[in-house]
């Protein structure tokens, strides 16, 4: 199964990453016109700063999701392939998934009473959050990929 992994020691914290996650969830499809936006637009990716070093914080697609077993509703699930998806037509707003993520990686669309979450851009072929990162912090591809490139760092 691919993935998003992130490589700390590439990231400049320039957050290029949430800006392509917000013009893709938008319904302008543009930057400028995301902001005006209602509901306001949550990136299903976020770069935080730790100290001296950044940190992007995105859905594990964990195998064995806490945040697929707390959910009451079945909004989220597993994927044939294992990833895990988020249905919002199900979401009842009970945030259960976001207490239990332990990554943090699952956000509040607190305007329409839902969670959202990473759904690794299915109709592109890379992600756009890993595409527009100029330092190339952000990987798209299997964890045997992820080990490799970080071996050859």
């Amino acid at each position: 199964m691919q993935k998003i992994f992130f490589l700390s020691k590439h990231c400049d914290g320039c957050r290029a990453c949430e800006l392509a996650c917000l013009e893709k969830h938008s319904h302008s499809q543009g930057i400028f016109m995301t902001k005006m936006e209602k509901p306001t637009l949550q990136p299903r990716i976020r770069v935080k700063k730790s100290g001296n070093q950044y940190w992007a914080t995105v859905c594990q697609h964990c195998s064995e999701s806490m945040c697929v077993r707390a959910c009451m509703t079945g909004a989220m699930q597993h994927s044939p392939t294992g990833e895990v998806f988020h249905d919002a037509k199900k979401c009842v707003g009970c945030w259960m998934c976001i207490m239990v993520c332990p990554f943090g990686a699952i956000v509040s669309l607190s305007e329409v009473k839902k969670a959202g979450k990473c759904d690794l851009c299915k109709d592109e072929k890379i992600p756009p959050c890993v595409a527009r990162c100029p330092q190339q912090a952000l990987i798209y591809g299997t964890s045997e990929e992820y080990e490799m490139k970080v071996a050859g760092d």
